[in-house]
């Protein structure tokens, strides 16, 4: 079982010594408890514990809340860590893929297979045509690739992705 997060080992040692203290019954010591509600020491241990977590709560706030005003003062513009800052923003533009497939279907207008690709970071869309490397999968796989977005197998897959990869530089020139 984990160890709370309030449990450090001052605390612990503090409840130890409260205990050897009290013998378990008064806190204060007295013999017969004044308020047993209240100086007993399980529920004097009990609202300590909750005082505890209180604090602890409270200065995870207080953390956090300077944490937040350090942000704010710098002049970063976009989150530190984020995708978006100066650097990052450029790292993440370097590192995508010019294009991704969304989908493999057949034209309406040729009754040829062709593959729509968007290119990154824009709303264009191309469609390739690709029914030279489809020729070489069977008409059942090509249904199953359509139809229920299958895997092709390898070669084909790569001369698709050369296809679309020259389609997308040729529209790019």
């Amino acid at each position: 079982m984990p160890k709370p997060k309030w449990a450090s080992p001052e605390r612990q040692a503090h409840l130890i010594r409260l205990f050897i203290r009290s013998g378990g019954f008064c806190v204060f010591g007295e013999s017969p408890c004044a308020h047993p509600e209240l100086h007993h020491y399980e529920y004097f241990t009990d609202a300590l514990v909750k005082d505890w977590i209180r604090d602890d709560r409270e200065a995870r706030a207080y953390m956090l809340k300077l944490q937040r005003m350090a942000l704010h003062r710098m002049n970063e513009q976009g989150a530190i860590r984020g995708r978006f800052n100066s650097v990052s923003r450029n790292i993440f533009f370097d590192a995508q893929p010019r294009f991704y497939m969304e989908a493999i279907g057949i034209s309406g207008l040729t009754f040829r297979p062709f593959a729509k690709v968007r290119l990154s970071s824009t709303f264009t869309r191309l469609h390739v045509d690709i029914s030279e490397p489809m020729k070489k999968v069977s008409k059942n796989r090509r249904r199953k690739a359509v139809r229920y977005c299958k895997a092709l197998p390898v070669d084909v897959q790569k001369d698709v992705d050369t296809l679309c990869s020259k389609a997308v530089s040729d529209y790019l020139k």
